[in-house]
């Protein structure tokens, strides 16, 4: 496996690498959400992140990204095919060992709150909930626990 920084030409794999992982752990958000979310990703949150790291395998396909902006990770996805690998594991280690400055300062991240294999992923990395939000970051029904790690 390599962890590389993602470029904008990589973008489209990793919208399609999206779909296939929240395909197999959004089973709580509506399909209309998640076509406006897929929609929004290359135009509007992907360019919001300051890094963008993603791992392929030997032969360059994805298996996984992580996007970070500030010290908070905002987003994780791995292909369903390697779930369970470590690869979400070593995406994460190396997104938040590349984070700026204080690295004293906890590191963020929102989960969903019914996302409970992420939410157990998390916790087994260190991370505590610190807080919830009923809605997501985009107003939606799907409540949030935030959480941190120091």
């Amino acid at each position: 496996m390599v962890i590389r920084a993602a470029a904008p030409a990589d973008w489209p794999a990793l919208r399609s690498l999206w779909r296939r992982s929240v395909a197999a752990t959004h089973d709580f958000v509506s399909r209309d959400d998640l076509d406006a979310i897929g929609r929004a990703l290359i135009p509007c949150y992907f360019p919001a992140m300051q890094h963008i790291w993603l791992a392929t395998d030997a032969a360059g396909r994805p298996l996984g990204f992580v996007g970070s902006r500030e010290r908070s990770i905002e987003m994780l996805f791995l292909d369903p095919d390697v779930f369970r690998q470590g690869i979400g594991t070593a995406l994460l280690r190396h997104a938040c060992a590349c984070l700026p400055p204080p690295d004293d300062a906890p590191v963020r991240l929102d989960v969903n709150e019914a996302n409970e294999p992420a939410l157990r992923f998390y916790l087994a990395q260190g991370f505590v909930v610190i807080g919830r939000s009923p809605l997501d970051g985009d107003g939606r029904p799907y409540p949030l626990l935030h959480m941190e790690r120091r």
